[in-house]
Order: structure tokens, then C-alpha cells, then sequence
């Protein structure tokens, strides 16, 4: 009973967020300046006006706002995203071929940012006011100071211009065949671009577990322990650590709004063929179809990550389940 109601609350919210994403994404395009018809165009002079109003009534382009809406809604239901004026291409498409490499990215500096960042805050709540937690602490706050598009192109000016032991950009050696990309490859045209989101997102982390650990070693629990004549590590480690996971855990999930939002820099910076570089494509061209399909997919990229931290509380803290019972 308990699942099903889970379920239901679920599917209520999924279907509330697209509706509401949708909504917003189609008001916000229709309010703005893009010409859907221009952006399939282009420079073709050839092309006079009567095509394009052709053009413009047979996509819908003349039908009241609100008939628009709902026609696209209803082929969103069905799966159809529309065409990629870019791309040529389904929207679905160029989605699924873009994501996997985002999702690579992301997935690699999202697990890199929470280890690291975990790790220099039980370091610094452990030394708390001695050397390491001042470097650690005036560290963190150099990365949150510094924009992500200007950690990459730090990191590109050092290791890929000035000592060029990593490439310079993109996904895999230019003009080498697909079939001859080695995984050695893609690996090394990830390090920089992953590096610069990994340490975007490593002060969040660090400065929350650091504020955590020192709450956790001031109880009561933690000071008898240490009158018994436990080591601070020790105390950390049967202690502290259980009481912070579950904090660290939770601030990780809810940082993929910002994860996506840094994948757009940091893609734009390498020239990563991603969804981050993809919809800033879509924005410069105007290509509506692919600008509102990644747009739904990124909120709901977002809304997963949301409901993950939730799930992972409610599973991992029994308190939760029983006032909610």
C-alpha cells in the first residue's frame, strides 16, 4: 500500500513537472525573437516569400498560440520531439547520441567532486583551526570564487597549451576514423573537461562535510568517547563518518542542477560534443525543436537527481519512514 501510494505521489509530480517545463519552455520561445522559419532557412536567398509562408503554415506557425501548444504537447506524448533544424536529424536522436557523452562527463566528475570533496572536509573538520583546515578551507573558497568556464580554460592553458601532455579538446583526434578511436583516446580527451567540473564541484561538498563533522565531534557521544581514550581517527571513523554520510550523500543528489549547468561550460570550453555544447548550438541557430527537447530532458535529468536524494534519506534514515507512517 505504502509503494503504491509512493508511486502514485510519483507519477503525480512527473506528469506536473512536464507539464509545467513544457509550458514555460514553449511561453518563453514564443515570447522571444527567433523565427522558426528563418532558422530553417538560413542565407538562402532563393527561397521567396510565399515558401516561406508555406513553410510557416504548414509546420503551424499561423494557428493562435494555444493550438500550438497543445499540437506539440500531443506529439511530445507520442514520442515525436520534431526535426533538428541543425542537425537534420530527430530531436530524440541527437539527444541519445549527445547524451552518452555528457552522461560520461558528468557521471566521472559527479563521483570525483563527492570523493574528493568528502574527504578534504573530514580533513579539515578533523584539523579544525590547525593548517590544513585553513589551506583547505581558503581553497574551497578560490574554486567557489572561480567561474567553471575559467577553471577550463586554466586547466587548457596549462596542460594542453603550455606543458601539451593532454588534447587540446573535442571527444576523440580530430579527422581519425570512428572505427580506429581507441577507448585510451576518449580517455584522455575527457581528463581536462572532467577535471575542470570535478573541481567546481568539490568546495560545496568539502565546506558542508567540514561544518558536519565538526557539529558530530562536539556531542556527547564523541566527547565520551574521546575521555575513554579513543584517538581522534578512531573517533572519526566509528563516529563521525556515520553521522555525516547520510548529509554528504544528500548534498551530492541534489548538486546535479549545478552539474548540468557546469557540463555547458566546461563543454563549450573543450568543444565537447555534448548536451552542453549541443543546446548552446541550438540556441545560436535557433533550432526551437532540439533547444525545448533538451531543455525537458535536462529538468527532468534535475528532477531524478531530486527525487534520488530524496529515496536515499527516506531509505537510509528509518526516523523518516516512521513520521511518515
Amino acid at each position: 500500500m505504502r509503494w503504491a501510494r509512493a508511486a502514485g505521489i510519483f507519477a503525480a509530480k512527473t506528469l506536473a513537472l512536464f507539464l509545467a517545463v513544457s509550458a514555460l519552455s514553449f511561453t518563453l520561445v514564443r515570447l522571444s525573437p527567433i523565427d522558426p522559419v528563418q532558422a530553417y532557412v538560413g542565407n538562402d536567398a532563393s527561397v521567396s516569400n510565399e515558401q516561406r509562408e508555406r513553410i510557416a503554415r504548414r509546420w503551424g506557425l499561423r494557428e493562435p498560440p494555444v493550438t500550438q501548444y497543445f499540437t506539440w504537447l500531443g506529439n511530445l506524448c507520442r514520442g515525436d520531439f520534431g526535426e533538428s533544424t541543425l542537425f537534420r536529424l530527430p530531436v530524440l536522436q541527437v539527444i541519445r547520441e549527445r547524451a552518452v557523452l555528457s552522461a560520461a562527463l558528468m557521471a566521472l566528475s559527479w563521483a570525483f567532486s563527492g570523493l574528493l570533496g568528502f574527504a578534504l572536509g573530514v580533513v579539515a573538520g578533523a584539523y579544525r583551526g590547525g593548517w590544513p583546515d585553513r589551506a583547505i578551507k581558503t581553497w574551497c573558497l578560490v574554486l567557489a570564487s572561480a567561474p567553471t568556464f575559467w577553471l577550463a580554460m586554466a586547466l587548457m592553458l596549462a596542460f594542453a597549451v603550455a606543458f601539451p601532455v593532454l588534447p587540446l579538446g573535442l571527444a576523440a583526434p580530430a579527422g581519425k576514423l570512428a572505427a580506429d578511436i581507441t577507448f585510451a583516446d576518449r580517455a584522455r580527451h575527457l581528463v581536462l573537461p572532467c577535471a575542470a567540473l570535478t573541481l567546481s564541484g568539490i568546495s560545496s561538498m568539502a565546506m558542508q562535510t567540514r561544518q558536519k563533522l565538526c557539529e558530530a565531534l562536539e556531542q556527547d557521544y564523541a566527547l565520551y568517547a574521546a575521555a575513554r581514550g579513543e584517538s581522534k581517527w578512531t573517533i572519526i571513523f566509528r563516529h563521525g563518518i556515520r553521522n555525516i554520510a547520510l548529509p554528504a550523500l544528500t548534498i551530492q543528489f541534489l548538486s546535479f542542477s549545478e552539474l548540468f549547468g557546469g557540463s555547458v561550460l566546461a563543454e563549450q570550453v573543450f568543444s565537447y560534443p555534448g548536451l552542453g555544447r549541443t543546446v548552446v548550438m541550438a540556441g545560436m541557430k535557433s533550432d526551437i525543436p532540439l533547444l525545448l527537447g533538451i531543455t525537458i530532458f535536462s529538468a527532468f535529468f534535475v528532477f531524478a537527481g531530486n527525487t534520488a536524494a530524496n529515496g536515499l534519506y527516506r531509505l537510509v534514515n528509518p526516523e523518516i519512514k516512521d513520521r511518515e507512517l
